[in-house]
């Protein structure tokens, strides 16, 4: 049988059974949502388990599990897309994108797609939320924002991005502060603590690997850093979460 006479079949099948898909209206509120960064809304969506209602969504596989991961690879990429449009870093997005697609690779039930996709959704409100905040920022904020999600893996000082910028150290650390309420140091132990918590959630990196990954002087360094941002140890945040997840 060919292609063209298969679809055929399928779409008498389908008339005969009435089957229909349901208005994208939802899924674009859905999305939209995530784009505007309305984390209230995209919370009630998760709670509610939007994503694993299939009524009406259509069949891309006879395998309820691999029907389900497709999904996901849609709705990530139709993310990600919404997202950039809505000014996220298009390298930022994409690197996102990849990230969860392949956590849900290894994901062996529906139960861990759809709390992945959770996460994955929250975790791209949270970014276009940020998004939105860095809209009002000065270009050479912005510049050392932009800096340290690309080298965030590096030691980086205020004197490095004064370099990057071509300000004095002075006048860098009073506008930084002034855009962002926050010290540059700051700043940057909170970006590496952010990075450090999904190492930790999905990944089996040990926590040794972590802080010499994320350039922090010393294991111990990074554990009161760690502890100071999230009121729990490395090791004691894994156990609550990265266990939770998988």
């Amino acid at each position: 049988m060919t292609l063209s006479n298969e679809w055929y079949n399928t779409e008498l099948e389908n008339s005969e059974l009435e089957t229909l898909h349901r208005s994208p209206t939802v899924e674009y509120s859905f999305y939209n949502a995530v784009r505007s960064g309305d984390m209230e809304a995209v919370i009630k969506n998760c709670s509610e388990d939007e994503f694993i209602r299939l009524e009406g969504t259509g069949v891309l596989s006879r395998n309820a599990l691999t029907n389900i991961k497709y999904h996901f690879v849609v709705t990530t990429a139709m993310l990600t897309r919404y997202c950039i449009d809505g000014g996220l870093e298009p390298e930022q997005a994409y690197r996102l994108s990849d990230f969860y697609i392949l956590k849900m690779d290894s994901c062996k039930t529906i139960r861990q797609v759809a709390d992945l996709h959770h996460e994955m959704a929250k975790d791209f409100t949270g970014k276009m939320i940020l998004q939105k905040k860095s809209s009002i920022l000065s270009k050479p904020v912005m510049q050392c924002v932009d800096y340290i999600y690309s080298h965030i893996k590096e030691r980086i000082t205020i004197q490095v991005l004064a370099d990057h910028t071509g300000l004095s150290t002075n006048y860098l650390s009073r506008i930084f502060k002034q855009n962002l309420g926050v010290s540059v140091s700051d700043y940057i132990r909170e970006q590496k603590i952010e990075k450090a918590t999904h190492l930790l959630r999905y990944s089996n990196k040990s926590i040794v690997d972590i802080a010499n990954y994320l350039a922090f002087s010393s294991q111990s360094h990074f554990i009161q850093t760690f502890e100071n941002f999230t009121g729990l140890t490395p090791k004691k945040y894994r156990d609550k979460y990265y266990k939770n997840m998988w």
